[in-house]
């Protein structure tokens, strides 16, 4: 079972929405949105007038409520799902039930869980006894008539009907049509999470350990979502059911359908099947992308060994919108082009992004590390999105060659902000503030490849990394915590002054050409920082340990050809 990280999300509760990387909501074509700007003041729903200070706090308050992983989150662990869906898109209705199975680990009479205050709440049953609840906002108290021991595995089922709603840059729950007309309803809903479709214990935090889906939609209509497809049966009244069976733990933003009148083939790399999705018209546009996903396992499997959720399978299904990294699910909108948002966009404008598809490999990349490696907490989104944005350079570096991969994540660094820092608050209901939980972070983990100064060390760090975290959810301090014990360095400063601070590390240099020296120093925010870089010239590179405090170095170069290796490090200069 996972325990412990979260994910790009956003104040739904306050009406507030991020942007993010992934994607945008489109009708028929992917576009893409550049990252948000941080806004100044407060602002409410749809640009409208500014929020009043009683609104922030509830909105505040809100966003503590459905984040926060608190006593009747924490008495239990989650161990199952069977969630058992009828989806009618001529009534735009969602009506079903989730079977919950969860292991008490205190003794108590009330759990929490989690759906949208839209959805109904029709019943909630343990067995033969219809259970008590209560509801504040988007939260569902479940009461007990008597006390579940500790230790004790209890099982109930929520029943819940209603209209999803359609919101944020992914559209949450999406009753839409294709090009052609034809129905196209797909979920999409990391920001928002989960309960605005369907009921759960919303939470990073915890996993199921295993889950059943099953999606009865019209006959007419495929359902491509997580797992491995089991069955499908037709329910004799213009509908069919699609079940599937998912053998690992998810993250509940990760369940997903995805129904339209798909065409569907299958191809293997080793003992991964890779089902591919794609609407009829699109077939032969897709086919050329699509195949970008054999290199694109190839590599990752190359880095971190075997595929990690090879019982379910890897699927790429095609959305309108940009992408997503729904768990064996991916999803993609990106035009049937290289490059990032269609229009063969050169998305880090070095010229390599468009050697590749982007949504293919950024967003399978999760599989590995968002995925199997998962964060516990919105505030740790770095693990996942830091992670797989390294992981690009990693298959340029794989595919094209090392040169390559240091341009690739060089060209990250216009994008950065560095208005907040990218770990905050822990159990709040929203996102990190921009992107920088994207390239802020993987240049830190170049950047850390140049402190560790071995390549081979550097790749097996990885890959230790990948298979201790792997089907686990995991906080800033328990990555900081391993790297420090597999190098034996104290690399806490570092992941601090990048990850908790907003500026970046300044390496000031003060020249005394009469006496042929130059002092140097870091300028940081983070006590004790200690941090070895290159300097001196492209041919002849020096590594150096500046502190905070002043040394002295001699050298026969100029302040002009006195060169920082920043390609390397993420780091600011400043030469006096």
């Amino acid at each position: 079972m996972k325990k412990t990280l979260l994910i790009a999300i956003v104040m739904v509760l306050a009406g507030a929405s991020v942007s993010v990387v992934r994607g945008a909501q489109a009708s028929g074509t992917a576009q893409a949105t550049p990252p948000a700007q941080t806004q100044q003041q407060p602002q409410g729903r749809r640009g409208g007038p500014p929020l009043t200070p009683e609104q922030i706090a509830e909105n505040e308050r809100r966003a503590r409520l459905r984040g926060e992983y608190s006593r009747y989150r924490a008495n239990n662990d989650l161990l199952y799902y069977h969630l058992d869906v009828r989806i009618d898109p001529a009534k735009k209705l969602v009506t079903g039930k989730n079977t919950i199975r969860f292991k008490m680990l205190t003794d108590d009479t009330r759990i929490q869980l989690d759906l949208y205050a839209n959805l109904n709440v029709d019943r909630i049953v343990q067995g033969k006894t219809e259970l008590k609840y209560s509801r504040d906002a988007n939260t569902v108290y479940v009461d007990f008539p008597s006390t579940l021991k500790s230790g004790s595995v209890q099982s109930i089922d929520f029943f819940y009907s209603g209209t999803p709603t359609q919101t944020g840059r992914f559209g949450g729950f999406v009753f839409g049509k294709d090009p052609a007309g034809r129905d196209w309803i797909y979920t999409a809903c990391e920001g928002e999470g989960a309960a605005i479709w369907w009921p759960n214990k919303d939470q990073w935090h915890d996993e199921v350990e295993n889950m059943d889906l099953s999606v009865a939609i019209p006959s007419a209509l495929t359902d491509a979502s997580n797992g491995r497809f089991v069955r499908k049966t037709d329910l004799g009244d213009g509908f069919t059911r699609w079940d599937w069976k998912i053998n690992y733990p998810i993250n509940n933003y990760n369940v997903s359908v995805n129904i339209a009148t798909y065409q569907h083939w299958q191809e293997k790399v080793g003992d991964v099947t890779m089902d591919f999705y794609v609407l009829p018209e699109d077939v032969e546009r897709a086919k050329p992308q699509y195949a970008q996903a054999k290199g694109m396992m190839e590599a990752f499997e190359h880095f971190f060994g075997e595929y990690p959720f090879v019982k379910d399978g890897y699927k790429l299904i095609h959305v309108p919108y940009t992408g997503m990294e729904h768990q064996s699910a991916v999803t993609y909108g990106n035009g049937f082009q290289n490059g990032y948002g269609g229009g063969n966009r050169d998305w880090t404008g070095v010229g390599i992004s468009l050697k590749f598809d982007f949504i293919v490999v950024h967003e399978s990349g999760h599989e590995w590390f968002g995925n199997a490696v998962s964060a516990a907490d919105a505030s740790d989104m770095w693990i996942q999105e830091g992670w797989c944005t390294y992981l690009e350079a990693l298959y340029v570096e794989h595919v094209y060659g090392l040169a390559d991969a240091i341009t690739y994540l060089n060209g990250y660094k216009p994008k950065i902000q560095n208005q907040t820092p990218i770990v905050r608050e822990r159990g709040l209901h929203r996102s990190p503030t921009g992107n920088d939980q994207y390239f802020k972070g993987a240049l830190m983990l170049n950047t850390l490849r140049s402190v560790v100064d071995d390549d081979k060390k550097w790749m097996k760090l990885l890959r230790d990394t990948y298979d201790t975290f792997k089907y686990k959810n995991s906080m800033t301090e328990d990555i900081v915590a391993f790297f420090n014990k597999q190098t034996g360095m104290n690399l806490t400063p570092i992941f601090n002054q990048y990850l908790r601070h907003t500026a970046i590390p300044v390496l000031d240099l003060e020249f005394d050409a009469a006496n042929g020296t130059v002092r140097y120093r870091w300028k940081v925010d983070e006590p004790g920082f200690t941090m070895p870089v290159r300097v001196g010239a492209e041919d002849a590179w020096q590594t150096i340990t500046p502190t905070t405090e002043w040394q002295t170095m001699r050298t026969t170069r100029s302040k002009e050809s006195f060169m920082v290796q920043t390609d390397r490090y993420f780091v600011n200069v400043n030469k006096s």
